[in-house]
């Protein structure tokens, strides 16, 4: 619950009022919330009563959050609007751009930025400070050549802390973004005049034709095939916001022409293994994903990485991950199943491909220690340990695709749980 001073209510309020205006907040910040559930609410905290504070949270929270990743929104529009006096200013603030340096003295807190937006539909943005003198009035010039744009800023800005508005930018920027690989040396081979292989045969049978003679000699060289390209993308609660920008950009890469992959194959694992490759291949990336949302009945539920990758090794292992094949595994290892062996089924995907990455959004935090033993487990069997949380860290994905040698921060990680 989010921490609030006692609430003084006047002599004439209109609580009802104050809660379907509240509710309506919420509903623009992204909950489905009808008039139905804002009578329920209103009705259940008549019910109750308004002596307690933590009691008033508790019923408007059971009256309108339904799913686990709506719980930081609802906790901050709660904060502002019924506990914060100057929570106006406080969502200015959120909004308007410091001039005074390229970083904000406070960074936002998860959904803050969206429950500011909620509250301030409508509502004029302030104008910047003016200097005030008694004579005439000085206009303010500031130099802003040496500040971060505002595009280079969302780069880095997480997923989790991006307003409405923000994400739909971000995304079009993920349309943009390329994942290139270099093609893999097959073992078959061709006819080629310059190839660095002797073609003893084809060389024979020309000799035959002349008497035996021997012209020239026949060469080939190696066939040149794409790997394809395998996203498992963890989807239960604690990824949701993550997966859907992830889900946008595996969706560019696999409608990117001449992108060299020879197949994009997308897995989605919360509770259960469901593949969405085929809903993926629509051009339209809303209708791809609203495809792939409806085939994933475990959206935003539990989490079994466990059980999804021991299903994924019997089930799919063989028919995609062959000749050579790149895995992106994105979760952020928090596995709540017990009963599978997590190591022993990361070592079977591990020893099936010729690379895999671990995007993991947990990265985002300076000092990241693995603790949890999910992570424990599966880092041994990673061939790079990468973030995942921002544009920037998608786009940093093109570079470690190909390069052979990256590991990420796995190296790093190994040394601090003594591997």
């Amino acid at each position: 619950m989010a921490e609030a001073l006692p609430l003084d209510l006047p002599d004439d309020g209109k609580l009802a009022a104050n809660i379907a205006h509240f509710a309506r907040a919420l509903r623009k910040a992204g909950l489905k919330i009808g008039p139905g559930r804002v009578i329920d609410a209103i009705r259940a905290v008549e019910a109750v009563g308004f002596t307690e504070r933590r009691d008033f949270y508790w019923v408007l929270h059971a009256s309108f959050v339904s799913r686990p990743e709506e719980q930081a929104v609802f906790a901050q529009i709660f904060r502002l609007y019924w506990r914060d006096p100057r929570y106006i200013e406080h969502m200015m603030s959120l909004m308007l751009p410091a001039i005074h340096g390229v970083q904000e003295e406070r960074g936002a807190a998860p959904a803050e930025k969206r429950a500011a937006e909620a509250l301030l539909d409508g509502a004029d943005r302030p104008a910047p400070p003016r200097a005030e003198t008694t004579g005439e009035e000085v206009e303010i010039v500031a130099d802003a050549r040496a500040t971060i744009s505002a595009e280079e800023r969302l780069r880095t800005l997480d997923f989790e802390q991006m307003s409405t508005d923000e994400i739909a930018a971000a995304k079009r920027m993920i349309a943009r973004l390329r994942l290139p690989v270099e093609p893999l040396a097959s073992r078959r081979t061709r006819s080629d005049p310059f190839g660095p292989l002797a073609d003893w045969r084809r060389t024979m049978r020309a000799a035959a034709r002349r008497g035996g003679e021997v012209h020239e000699f026949a060469t080939r060289n190696r066939r040149r095939r794409w790997p394809n390209l395998v996203v498992l993308c963890d989807i239960s609660g604690s990824m949701s916001q993550y997966s859907r920008m992830v889900l946008h950009f595996v969706h560019a890469v696999a409608n990117q022409k001449g992108a060299g992959w020879a197949k994009v194959h997308a897995f989605t694992f919360g509770t259960r293994l469901t593949n969405i490759t085929r809903h993926l291949s629509r051009r339209d990336v809303d209708a791809a994903l609203a495809a792939a949302g409806a085939e994933a009945q475990d959206w935003e539920g539990g989490t079994r990485i466990g059980a999804c990758l021991h299903a994924f090794n019997r089930d799919w292992s063989r028919r995609v991950t062959g000749q050579g094949a790149v895995v992106l595994l994105i979760t952020d290892g928090l596995d709540r199943d017990p009963e599978l062996s997590l190591a022993r089924e990361m070592e079977r995907l591990h020893l099936s491909v010729r690379r895999l990455i671990w995007v993991n959004p947990l990265l985002r935090w300076d000092g990241f220690v693995p603790k949890a033993r999910g992570i424990v487990a599966m880092l041994p069997h990673v061939d790079s340990f990468r973030a995942g949380h921002s544009v920037a860290s998608l786009e940093a994905l093109g570079a470690v695709v190909s390069a052979s040698g990256d590991s990420g921060e796995k190296a790093r990680l190994m040394r601090v749980i003594g591997g």
